[in-house]
């Protein structure tokens, strides 16, 4: 079944420095594999809108979107440090409402039926972006952003967010926390960046921590104990993915221990929860993952199994 690729060429032009991780070439490895694999021809390109303010401020704070505004540099050669981590220069606030942008579209695409399932190859990344902070590369929450345009726009009551980044998606969950038509799950190595997400009690939490060196059998257990029964339960109209691959066993962001087929094997779990209960709508937005090879393998076969190929 042919799945929705949103993207945009404005999301090339954020940069943070020369020796930063999050780079542009990560979207240039993820399009050379699915060409390489033959996925390129089972998707439809969609270029990612701007997110508008209104857009904006249902998750975020009049005040903070004012701010990146604000901070945001016109000079090409000037970077504006917005946390220890995080930088903006003169591309990334287009790049930023880009990738917001995208999970929007993706939600209008799976709602009126026209794909089951989006995909959205998109940088900057945005679960760690609070209601009223920038950190962790983030500066605008994509997920929560997309996941609250569902609710406002379609009504929808029930929406799952499933975040597989080796970190903790703090900034989702600083969104969502209480807010009990969304059941949002984080996985993450822990004690580690940003040191939160262990002790989580909110009822509509269902947070993760694993140890470093988690290998795929650990992580599979732990999913099957601790998400899918109350995935089940909730029966979401829609499943929206924070799609880490930092976890993977070549990338040295952390220290985990997974590889393609763990990313294939829990992409396939949410297509089947689907399934059952939203009609197959999923939407996915990509999060971290800084070991190219592996990235664009590990996003090639999450697309897979998304468009149900895998």
């Amino acid at each position: 079944m042919n799945l929705a690729y949103i993207s945009h060429h404005d999301c090339q032009g954020h940069q943070m420095g020369a020796h930063h991780v999050e780079v542009p070439e990560r979207l240039h490895a993820i399009n050379d594999r699915m060409i390489a694999s033959g996925i390129e021809m089972l998707v439809t390109h969609y270029d990612a809108p701007m997110a508008t303010r209104e857009h904006l401020l249902r998750v975020h704070d009049a005040d903070y979107v004012d701010s990146i505004f604000k901070a945001a540099p016109a000079a090409a050669d000037v970077l504006t440090w917005v946390d220890g981590d995080t930088a903006m220069c003169s591309g990334t606030l287009n790049a930023a409402l880009r990738a917001a942008g995208a999970a929007t579209l993706a939600v209008d695409l799976v709602m009126h039926d026209k794909h089951h399932a989006a995909f959205c190859a998109v940088r900057p990344p945005g679960h760690h972006a609070e209601r009223h902070a920038a950190m962790g590369f983030c500066f605008f929450n994509n997920v929560a952003v997309g996941a609250w345009h569902a609710m406002d726009s379609y009504g929808l009551e029930r929406v799952a967010i499933i975040d597989f980044d080796v970190h903790h998606g703090n900034g989702t969950e600083d969104i969502v926390t209480g807010d009990e038509r969304i059941l949002f799950g984080s996985s993450f190595q822990h004690p580690f960046y940003p040191g939160s997400g262990a002790n989580s009690k909110a009822p509509n939490v269902m947070n993760i921590p694993l140890p470093a060196r988690t290998d795929g059998a650990a992580f599979r257990a732990a999913v099957e104990r601790n998400w899918l029964p109350r995935l089940e339960a909730f029966k979401p109209q829609l499943i929206m993915i924070s799609a880490g691959f930092d976890g993977h066993l070549e990338d040295d962001m952390a220290n985990f221990n997974l590889r393609e087929a763990d990313y294939g094997w829990i992409t396939k779990q949410l297509h089947d929860l689907a399934a059952r209960h939203a009609n197959a709508r999923i939407v996915s937005c990509l999060e971290g993952g800084y070991a190219l090879s592996a990235l664009g393998r590990s996003v090639s076969t999450h697309i897979d199994e998304l468009i149900g190929r895998g």
